[in-house]
């Protein structure tokens, strides 16, 4: 699968399970998804992420260190699902 399009297929998938009142298109690849300055995700929509990786990609997040890491952007998620992937 090409880069480009994972990275469009996560954004699609964080905006649809996610219920952002923002479009994949105005969601940069290096946008911090939680904190100050970021996409203004919560521990809630962490979870639903890690649901998500593991229905969408077959990615599985370990733990909250390793959730903490692979869900910080879209590329973190992009890297994290490329090097998990089964």
């Amino acid at each position: 699968m090409p880069e480009d399009n994972l990275r469009e297929e996560i954004k699609e998938m964080m905006v649809e399970n996610l219920m952002l009142k923002v479009t994949k298109e105005e969601i940069a690849d290096d946008l911090p998804l939680f904190g100050p300055g970021s996409l203004g995700l919560d521990s809630i929509d962490a979870l639903e992420l890690v649901v998500s990786l593991e229905k969408k990609f077959g990615v599985s997040v370990a733990n909250s260190e390793t959730a903490r890491r692979a869900l910080a952007s879209v590329n973190t998620i992009h890297d994290y699902v490329v090097a998990n992937r089964k």
